[in-house]
């Protein structure tokens, strides 16, 4: 019989292997684009997803990608910048500007891969015109503190910014977007993965605002101005492609399982 710590760990070992970038990425990366390639992102593993590309890639590939602060990892072509998780900060303002910036004035020819993963949301911070970092890390601590779940949080995530709930498709716009996630979210919802920045939002202001009501989380009456006049977002040119899940990891490991008992 198994050593139940050596156990134990074959488990662990085989849920995070279900889930690394180096096993579940490469098969659905695309063909070469006629003009740039450009890979942006955010989350815990947005590094390391991005160093396989630029293992797997043969041409020429820049972007900007934006990781928790002790998740850099070493990449030659993609800047990897480090930020505040879960409550944004400066340093993720800044990326999330240069991140903007990169995929600027892109064009039809060009192509994006956007990376996501657990932690994206407040890395990701472009905080929406009218809005400052200050209020928006209030409220996001509030609503952290709340009980709040993270369909919920997201939901008000979005309203607050100006690049989740696809508006960063818009920024891409004219370029082709694959999106290429690896999800923590509860029922896999991408839309809802770093607040779905390249993905449509269906979401309404009303439904923000009734969150925050619920949730007792105080705004100003400009804030609920701007939450008020937002507008859902529909992207149309994305290609979304789901890598692991925390279902795939569970599965792996209960195969593990099955194999010692």
């Amino acid at each position: 019989m198994i050593d139940s710590k050596i156990f134990l760990k074959k488990l662990l070992d085989s849920a995070i292997s279900a889930a690394l970038p180096l096993h579940c990425l490469p098969r659905w990366l695309p063909s070469k684009p006629k003009g740039r390639l450009v890979v942006i992102g955010a989350g815990k593993a947005a590094a390391s997803m991005a160093k396989v590309i630029e293992k797997q890639w043969e041409e020429p590939i820049e972007g900007v990608v934006i990781v928790p602060y002790g998740y850099a990892e070493s990449c030659q072509h993609i800047k990897v910048i480090e930020a505040s998780h879960p409550v944004p900060d400066e340093a993720g303002l800044e990326a999330a500007t240069q991140l903007i910036n990169t995929v600027s004035n892109l064009r039809e020819s060009d192509s994006v891969i956007c990376l996501i993963s657990g932690g994206g949301s407040s890395l990701m911070c472009l905080p929406i015109n009218g809005i400052s970092l200050y209020e928006k890390q209030k409220i996001t601590s509030a609503l952290l503190n709340s009980g709040a779940g993270i369909h919920e949080i997201n939901c008000v995530r979005k309203k607050l910014s100006a690049i989740k709930g696809g508006k960063l498709a818009n920024i891409c716009y004219p370029a082709s977007i694959i999106t290429l996630i690896i999800s923590d979210i509860p029922g896999n919802d991408v839309s809802m993965a770093a607040s779905g920045p390249t993905i449509t939002d269906a979401s309404t202001g009303k439904e923000a605002l009734e969150i925050l009501n619920r949730y007792k989380v105080d705004i100003s009456q400009k804030t609920k101005k701007i939450i008020e006049n937002s507008k859902p977002v529909k992207v149309t040119k994305n290609d979304i492609r789901i890598l692991a899940t925390s279902d795939d990891a569970l599965i792996a490991a209960s195969n593990i399982a099955i194999k010692y008992n």
